[in-house]
């Protein structure tokens, strides 16, 4: 089972308690803090316990799954994602949520989708990661850009969140990018 260990945080495959963990902040939990940030312009229908584990099955390539746990003091808090956008280019669009909203603001999630993408970069052949998000989710803004993401779209006005417009944002990075700011 792939570990990849931070100061902070550890990404882990999902064991079936962690889905289960994950399936309760995601759908069953009363305050769903996480929904008013990640996509909350997104309607998304529930999926049955079944469904949710068999998206955890998901591979990206053989042997690197589509998703890995986010786990603090050996509690799962969420997760981190990615999903092909073009396999012709090698380019993956990815993500991160944090449930616990006692983990926000703490270098948590900047820690996971730093681990996350190098993951991504030193063990497959991708060229591009991407990640979307909206004008209102100024921590994901601020997270992409300390990681050495660019902005590449700004959709004005194409997202609605409690009434009001805000712009649709996508951010990216090349390899060759993530490489120079490794070092590499």
């Amino acid at each position: 089972m792939i570990e990849i260990i931070g100061n902070k945080v550890v990404l882990k495959g999902a064991t079936n308690k962690d889905i289960e963990e994950l399936y309760f902040w995601k759908f069953e939990e009363k305050e769903q803090e996480a929904k008013k940030w990640n996509g909350p312009y997104i309607p998304e229908e529930k999926m049955t316990k079944d469904e949710y584990q068999k998206d955890w099955e998901k591979e990206i390539f053989p042997d690197i799954p589509a998703s890995l746990v986010i786990k603090c003091e050996g509690k799962p808090i969420g997760y981190v994602g990615s999903y092909w956008v073009d396999k012709n280019t090698n380019w993956l669009e990815t993500g991160i949520v944090i449930y616990d909203s006692n983990f926000w603001n703490g270098g948590f999630g900047t820690e996971a989708y730093e681990l996350w993408i190098d993951y991504l970069f030193t063990s497959t052949d991708i060229h591009r990661l991407g990640m979307s998000t909206w004008s209102g989710n100024i921590r994901m803004v601020k997270v992409a850009d300390k990681l050495g993401m660019k902005e590449e779209a700004r959709i004005r006005d194409a997202r609605m969140v409690n009434g009001e417009y805000f712009d649709a944002i996508k951010m990216g990075i090349l390899r060759k990018e993530w490489e120079e700011i490794k070092g590499i």
